[in-house]
């Protein structure tokens, strides 16, 4: 399979002359985007055309949250956009064209959007949209704009309608309030896989190295695997029990935390800080490598402590509590497993 090209804009030559096309914030990929995504590629392969994703950074409610001044308005994000990109990819799209929405973009109005935009910088044939699709200046456009303007210009429009798993329609919302209340599993339901987060490992502080020297079984303190979020408000938060994978062969069993350290920084960056259970990376602990983080269960919320004894002391019960939950999750996963090949032998 060829590798998805990625695009800043749509003034570049090497942008296909014509796609199949559809339009969103695709922020974590789910069950939902995956099927419009796989009736996209059924529509561009009957029309002999690539498939195309526009999407947006920012996120167009984190632009009109900060132009209002109000920042509780921005929506929680799902993911960070090398995990949106490596998912699109996952799902065969040709071509992503990432839009920078800005006050230009935000006043178009929906008759300059199609002709600027899907017409002369994508050259759209087919639009696929979502059943609560709206665009152009004010959100003045809808599916009905959209379809007037096909029928006049000579392209296909399609929509797709909600997509639902036991009887729960699947959105990006509906991800973001899962994981805000640590429903890992009904995220991952949602989404078609466990929730991650990749980024390349980061040098932190080494505090970890000085804590726990007096817990059993921590002689070497709690070293810690440093994972930069790239947005200000995650849609999970806390301790989770984790698999890491991408650093050795075998995923790595962890515990981890996700958020903005309140006993030793709350200085407001998010990050994610993840402990192995064995670490077998060395002194070096696997320095410049992406990581991808499986957030598998939620152990606990953060919480700020009185001082690095309390701190190491919770770590320790962290640590502890993830181990019994992956010692279970390992053999219920086994016997999955094992039922799925006997039906399929």
């Amino acid at each position: 399979m060829r590798a998805m090209r990625v695009f800043r804009g749509f003034h570049h030559p090497g942008i296909a002359p014509a796609c199949a096309l559809t339009i969103g914030n695709f922020d974590g990929v789910h069950r939902g985007h995956q099927a419009m995504l796989a009736l996209l590629q059924s529509e561009a392969r009957h029309r002999g055309l690539p498939t195309c994703v526009m999407t947006f950074e920012p996120h167009p409610r984190d632009f009109f949250a900060a132009r209002l001044g109000k920042p509780e308005l921005a929506p929680a994000r799902i993911a960070p956009l090398r995990d949106k990109l490596a998912e699109l990819e996952r799902c065969g799209v040709d071509q992503v064209v990432i839009l920078r929405f800005d006050e230009a973009l935000a006043a178009l109005p929906p008759p300059e959007f199609i002709r600027q935009v899907l017409l002369e910088g994508l050259g759209a044939r087919y639009v696929l949209v979502g059943d609560d699709f709206r665009f152009g200046a004010k959100r003045q456009g809808d599916y009905a704009t959209l379809d007037a303007a096909g029928r006049a210009q000579g392209f296909d429009v399609a929509r797709m309608m909600s997509y639902e798993v036991h009887g729960l329609r699947v959105s990006s919302s509906a991800v973001r309030e899962a994981l805000a209340r640590g429903d890992m599993a009904g995220a991952a339901a949602l989404l078609g896989r466990p929730y991650a987060i990749s980024a390349h490992v980061t040098h932190g502080r080494k505090l970890g190295r000085q804590l726990g020297e007096t817990v059993p079984g921590a002689a070497d303190g709690f070293r810690t695997l440093n994972l930069r979020f790239p947005h200000d408000k995650p849609a999970a938060h806390g301790i989770f029990a984790v698999m890491v994978r991408g650093l050795t062969p075998e995923p790595l069993p962890g515990v981890a935390s996700l958020g903005n350290r309140p006993t030793v920084e709350d200085a407001g960056r998010v990050l994610l800080e993840v402990h192995c259970l064995d670490w077998p990376l060395g002194p070096e602990g696997g320095y410049g490598k992406l990581a991808r983080v499986e957030l598998l269960h939620k152990l606990r919320d953060e919480a700020k402590y009185d001082g690095l004894e309390a701190l190491t002391a919770a770590i320790a019960a962290d640590t502890a509590a993830a181990r019994a939950f992956l010692a279970t999750h390992a053999a219920t996963h086994a016997q999955v497993s094992r039922q799925t090949t006997r039906d399929r032998i």
